[in-house]
């Protein structure tokens, strides 16, 4: 199993989840609010003083899924989230060691 964990701007997020949604197989997406920055960002940025005033909003979106599904999962997210402009996110992905479904104790690739 692998984790893909993709961040991108806010305003392509429905695009995202939605390409996402079409992908047979794939059992669930998460998407988290958050603020950072990256390379792009600028020593005198408006409230930089005051550590995460100047950082830029972004949504993380979190999948898990079987080996099989992280390429699609990956050019989904690429595709939907792509703008060509500086700031567009990043992927990245991740082996998952262990899943465990709560409700019914199914272990690994069954709980993915």
């Amino acid at each position: 199993m692998k984790e893909v964990r993709a961040f991108v701007k806010p305003h392509r997020l429905s695009a995202v989840v939605a390409a996402l949604y079409g992908i047979e197989g794939l059992t669930g997406v998460s998407v988290v609010h958050t603020h950072g920055f990256g390379r792009t960002r600028s020593a005198d940025a408006e409230g930089a003083s005051e550590g995460l005033g100047f950082a830029e909003p972004h949504e993380r979106i979190e999948v898990v899924c079987k080996d099989a599904l992280v390429d699609d999962v990956v050019a989904a997210i690429e595709k939907a989230a792509h703008t060509g402009l500086r700031g567009d996110g990043k992927i990245y992905v991740s082996a998952i060691e262990e899943a465990v479904r709560l409700a019914t104790r199914e272990r690994r690739e069954a709980a993915a």
